[in-house]
């Protein structure tokens, strides 16, 4: 029934979201410049990697020696204001329609996380990575590391189709009051370096 819903409902998103897409592509195009897609490999279901797709928010700023700029220095005022709106999330629905990603589950995090988490923490990819999740409903971007791996863990024991539906609405939302966007100074939220390990870097795009 999810991967059911999930083809679908993607599908129907795709279509009707088709000039919001559009507008925000040549927006960014125009603010922030090209490419006006960011894509990067994750880890999904079983762990196995994808590419998932976001709409750049960031600039490719890069100091003296050739590295990018911290990501508080490139995300931009328009970037912000898509983050804020998730709009930066909406390429993402390829993804749903392809089947790496559900609309519901654990956020794809990075492939260099996988021999960094513990068995109980590795559950997460039990489940297909979602666009949104408990952990997103529950604090998003602005609780720990830990908090985060817990509900994850929470919901690939607990999933039901209805708790799906609760945490979509609970999404609308958490979207509507721009809330958890990211840990009080960071761009998103630190690096994640092991359960015994904290990092002041930022995540990325």
């Amino acid at each position: 029934m999810k991967r059911a819903f999930d083809s679908i409902v993607s599908l129907l998103a795709l279509i009707i979201l088709l000039p919001i897409i559009g507008v925000t592509a040549v927006l960014i195009r125009r603010k922030i410049g090209s490419p006006v897609l960011f894509k990067q490999e994750r880890p999904g279901l079983n762990g196995k990697s994808f590419f998932v797709y976001k709409f750049r928010s960031m600039t490719d700023e890069k100091d003296n020696q050739g590295e990018l700029l911290p990501d508080d220095v490139r995300l931009t005022t328009f970037g912000n204001i898509i983050r804020k709106l998730s709009l930066d999330e909406l390429p993402q629905l390829v993804n749903v329609l392809k089947g790496d990603m559900s609309f519901v589950g654990p956020r794809p995090l990075l492939v260099e996380y996988l021999p960094l988490y513990n068995e109980r923490q590795a559950r997460r990819h039990e489940v297909r990575p979602g666009i949104t999740g408990w952990a997103q409903v529950n604090g998003r971007n602005a609780i720990s590391w830990e908090e985060r791996f817990e509900l994850d863990v929470w919901y690939v024991e607990n999933r039901t189709f209805w708790l799906d539906i609760k945490i979509l609405f609970m999404t609308v939302l958490k979207v509507l009051k721009s809330e958890g966007i990211s840990q009080d100074g960071k761009a998103t939220m630190s690096k994640f370096l092991g359960n015994t390990a904290s990092s002041s870097r930022d995540e990325g795009q």
